[in-house]
């Protein structure tokens, strides 16, 4: 054996080189796997992403609100309404107070919303006295409907109000007119025509025979304007008076419907 140190001495240092670059080689992988591992799970996290939550919440509540109106809301609505029709304005001392009644058919688009078509029709008394002559007759109205029900949400109200379903009421009418009077001369006169009325209200329904079908009360303001409102009333046998036949009409009705 060669006891030369300087041999010694470099075959120490070789023996000790080889084993530091060994152990840098077995640790490095490892090292750079966890740096590659750490790496990935920071890129593909997205769990708190707000704006990925925002859009998925979104889409959920709308499929649980679609969900509940299948299961619990109606599409279709078929009803029938009868009740008192009544006048404001000069009207009221010229036409008297009677019935009215009608159909009307409500499409639902969700559990609030609701647009509705209807039809109501009623003849009422017509009477003009002045000191010299008298006018009385006989006037016909007829309301073509179209409006929107917006029923109100209920849930912070206790049961027994949250079960009467109240909702509010707004939309427009074509409203028919037709007169036929007679003078105290025996003239008779008619005439017919047609204007275009707002209507604003409310009501309740409350159901009945498990929700297939309801009981109502309706209260509805018709705001029209014809032509005549502004023009003195002439009688048939052409005596001019200084009435004007101004003022609106309002109903209040019963309604009983079905569900489907």
């Amino acid at each position: 054996m060669n006891k030369n140190p300087l041999f010694s001495l470099f075959l120490f240092l070789l023996i000790s080189l080889l084993s530091s670059y060994s152990h840098a080689s077995y640790l490095s992988p490892s090292d750079d796997h966890k740096s590659y591992l750490l790496a990935q799970a920071t890129e593909t996290d997205d769990t708190y992403d707000p704006f990925s939550d925002y859009s998925e919440f979104d889409e959920a509540s709308e499929e649980e609100a679609d969900i509940y109106f299948f299961r619990h809301g109606r599409f279709l609505s078929l009803g029938f309404n009868a009740g008192m029709r009544g006048f404001t304005g000069n009207l009221s001392t010229l036409y008297q107070n009677s019935m009215t009644y009608g159909l009307f058919m409500a499409f639902f688009f969700d559990m609030r919303f609701a647009l509705q078509f209807g039809f109501n029709t009623g003849d009422y008394g017509y009477e003009f006295r002045s000191t010299s002559t008298s006018n009385t007759g006989n006037v016909s109205l007829t309301f073509i409907n179209l409006g929107l029900k917006y029923f109100i949400n209920t849930q912070n109200i206790t049961r027994g109000l949250a079960d009467l379903n109240p909702y509010a009421y707004g939309g427009f009418s074509q409203v028919y007119r037709t007169y036929t009077t007679a003078s105290s001369s025996g003239s008779i006169a008619s005439s017919n025509e047609s204007t275009m009325g707002l209507d604003m209200g409310g009501g309740i329904e409350i159901p009945l025979m498990r929700k297939k079908a309801f009981f109502g009360v309706q209260f509805i303001y018709h705001y029209v304007q014809f032509r005549d409102e502004s023009i003195n009333i002439r009688l048939p046998d052409n005596t001019q008076t200084s009435t004007k036949p101004s003022g609106d009409t309002y109903d209040l009705l019963g309604i009983i419907g079905l569900n489907y």
